[in-house]
């Protein structure tokens, strides 16, 4: 089904090899990675009890232009509220865990890109969204666990060999969720597979072009927080206007959900109107900044 041939094993946090280095991915891996996760019977934690998580999340979503958009600390407090107790197996937050301690920027985006997509789900109508929905934010980049860190937080263009093994990080994270929910349907699973995906069939690691509204709702919120956060690849950030007009950008190509990019829209705009009253202005006033390094790639 997948065909995609992995040059390094996956291991679970234990040690476990999940998949070897040259195995290929394909769908009889994928079900037995699965069936074996559900033998192991994972205990499951509350996300937001654990460690700080609670406490920096707050503190980011309060942070410049998202403090507008969820409202301020009493809505932000609502939204956590919400919420509520959201379960996930223990190593997953112990990933997340080695993130805070060695790779702040992916700690501090999957916390931001949970709470962004929850909202997002509640604008759009989804406002029963079960928890296993809920759990496609939070662990989306999982999978950049394997990823070398010197090529996350490298400053300068990557090589086409970097880049392509920056790209396996949906294909890892597809992995190693399947194996801890014991599911490789699981919406975070799948989620973790397609982020990077668009549905003008342009994006990685499959180019597929049809994709859930799930899984537009993280890639768009995904794009909009690597924009105006900081980032290793760039010198500044992207200010919000011009984030919002490139998200736009890629939606007027047919690469994003017009739905989802009206929501966050709407988010930035006083009253947060829902989708379907946001009127998107096509005229382009931002500045993106200069020295972007992202997607450029070097010789070797």
């Amino acid at each position: 089904m997948y065909d995609i041939i992995l040059p390094f094993a996956i291991n679970d946090l234990d040690g476990r090899e999940l998949l070897a280095a040259g195995s290929k991915l394909d769908a009889t891996e994928i079900v037995s990675i699965a069936s074996k996760g559900r033998q192991m019977k994972y205990e499951h934690r509350c996300m937001l009890e654990h460690g700080s998580i609670r406490s920096d999340l707050k503190r980011y979503m309060n942070d410049g232009e998202y403090s507008f958009i969820f409202g301020g600390p009493e809505g932000i407090e609502a939204h956590l509220h919400r919420i509520g107790d959201l379960p996930i197996p223990t190593p997953l937050l112990h990933i997340l865990d080695e993130f805070r301690s060695s790779d702040i920027y992916t700690y501090r985006h999957s916390l931001i890109v949970f709470s962004l997509t929850s909202l997002l789900m509640e604008k759009m109508f989804m406002s029963q969204a079960s928890k296993k929905m809920l759990l496609v934010g939070p662990i989306h980049d999982i999978g950049k666990r394997l990823i070398p860190k010197e090529i996350l937080h490298k400053k300068t263009p990557l090589t086409r060999q970097e880049r392509n093994l920056l790209e396996l990080h949906p294909i890892t994270g597809y992995i190693l969720l399947s194996h801890y929910f014991g599911d490789h349907y699981h919406p975070a699973a799948q989620v973790a597979l397609n982020h990077h995906e668009r549905r003008d069939g342009s994006g990685y690691p499959r180019g597929i072009n049809e994709l859930d509204l799930l899984v537009e709702m993280v890639a768009t919120c995904d794009v909009y927080d690597a924009l105006v956060s900081s980032r290793p690849y760039r010198p500044v950030n992207y200010d919000n206007r011009s984030a919002l007009e490139e998200l736009t950008n890629i939606a007027e190509a047919e690469a994003l959900d017009w739905r989802c990019v009206q929501s966050l829209i709407g988010q930035n705009r006083s009253g947060h109107p829902t989708p379907d009253k946001v009127d998107v202005s096509l005229q382009k006033r931002g500045t993106p900044p200069t020295n972007n390094c992202y997607a450029q790639i070097v010789d070797e």
